[in-house]
């Protein structure tokens, strides 16, 4: 079980990485941005108020410390989408990881974005209510894509490393 969850912590946090390291390859080279996690952080932050949706989140105001919540929230949830990786596919995957399952939990990772955040902060069912939707989601679809190559990669590292 302990093995298990700091397996779940290492694969999340270094597939979180690989998803940032993702976003700034895109920005720096593209010009794409990515999400500001202070609005992820703003969100969060105003619903001890009871809002829990916004329409947008940018119209509310600024909340201290939102970025350093955001981010913090961003890596958790990492490690927890990890977390769901291992108990689906088994502790043993840790020891020896395949690239289809982290792909698929990649995949699968979009309901959180789609389903939750996106409408939550004002931007729609997947995205529906910004000024590119299929942009949007195509972004989201590379970026949780990312981060399934990366639980894979971390997996990888991590078994290399422990055994």
């Amino acid at each position: 079980m302990a093995e298990s969850l700091l397996g779940s912590v290492w694969v999340g946090i270094g597939a979180t990485g690989v998803m940032d390291l993702w976003a700034l390859v895109q920005r720096v080279a593209f010009g794409t941005p990515s999400l500001d996690y202070a609005l992820v952080g703003r969100w969060l932050a105003l619903m001890r108020d009871g809002r829990f949706c916004h329409r947008p989140i940018m119209a509310a105001p600024p909340v201290k410390g939102e970025r350093l919540l955001g981010w913090l929230c961003h890596y958790a949830i990492g490690i927890m989408f990890a977390a769901l990786l291992v108990a689906a596919a088994g502790p043993q995957w840790l020891h020896q990881p395949t690239l289809l399952p982290a792909l698929l939990a990649g995949v699968l990772s979009l309901a959180a974005p789609f389903f939750i955040l996106q409408p939550a902060l004002g931007f729609g069912v997947a995205a529906s209510r910004t000024p590119a939707p299929a942009t949007a989601r195509l972004r989201s679809v590379k970026s949780h894509l990312a981060f399934g190559l990366g639980l894979y990669l971390a997996a990888e590292v991590g078994a290399r490393v422990w055994q």
